[in-house]
């Protein structure tokens, strides 16, 4: 009936985008062309605000940016606030999603920070002779067997890594920085990968307080707001707790980057 009334204040709608997992290409992970859809769709609706329900240990780096800017983009051309709302962990990756939001909130228990970047991988240079299999490689250009793991580790290979890794590091110190900058404690490090509990972040500015998403919107918007939650939607088998595994070592990957928080 009420829709009928036009004098009537309507009430507010708020669309929650979940991004819970590692940010990375695989079937199960966060990534842009997939959140694509529902980000779009999310700032179409004309909402009071959109929230991030975030739950992430990080990941891709470049899907990090890809997801916070396309989420930056929209916030801006709508004039849409955004307020993210982290769960266990915001970490790496997970915390550079944050950052896409105007305010940024979590639990007391939340796990923040980890501000830095990481190459791992793994090395199996004895693996092949060890078991009689010879491995035979040509290519015109000495970089591309770069990082192979059936080789030793060189130190022109390491150097390498660090010259890609420092001023990776230093796109997600530019995009804190431009996001938190004029909210970040002066006089402290935040860079150096270290994470922290919800009340020394909120204390350290790197969040903008503790709260809970659904009783904080209902402060901000009014106790009738309306909250529409905007997920990947799920395949057949996933709903039945079944999943096609993509890749044994992205599965070890995923659980290790969880495993660094606890979880």
């Amino acid at each position: 009936m009420r829709r009928f009334i036009p004098f009537l204040p309507k009430r507010a709608t708020v669309p929650v985008i979940r991004l819970s997992g590692t940010i990375g290409t695989g079937a199960r992970a966060l990534n842009d062309a997939a959140l694509a859809p529902l980000i779009e769709k999310a700032f179409r609706a004309r909402p009071a605000a959109v929230a991030l329900a975030i739950n992430s240990p990080g990941g891709s780096p470049a899907q990090s940016s890809l997801i916070a800017a396309r989420i930056r983009r929209l916030s801006e051309e709508k004039g849409v606030p955004v307020h993210a709302f982290i769960e266990d962990v915001a970490a790496s990756g997970g915390y550079w999603l944050a950052t896409a939001a105007d305010h940024i909130w979590a639990d007391r228990a939340s796990i923040i920070g980890s501000i830095g970047v990481i190459h791992a991988g793994f090395g199996f240079p004895e693996f092949l002779a060890r078991h009689g299999i010879e491995r035979r490689v040509e290519t015109p250009g000495k970089s591309k067997s770069f990082a192979d793991p059936f080789r030793p580790q060189t130190e022109e290979d390491i150097a390498r890594i660090r010259a890609l890794l420092t001023p990776m590091h230093q796109i997600f110190i530019d995009q804190v920085q431009s996001r938190r900058a004029d909210r970040l404690a002066p006089g402290r490090d935040f860079f150096n990968a270290d994470i922290w509990l919800g009340d020394e972040a909120a204390f350290l500015g790197l969040i903008d307080g503790i709260a809970h998403l659904k009783p904080k919107l209902m402060e901000l918007f009014g106790p009738k707001v309306r909250l529409v939650p905007y997920g990947p939607k799920r395949g057949l088998l996933q709903r039945f707790g079944l999943s096609v595994v993509d890749s044994t070592l992205g599965a070890v990957e995923d659980r290790a980057l969880w495993a660094q928080y606890g979880l």
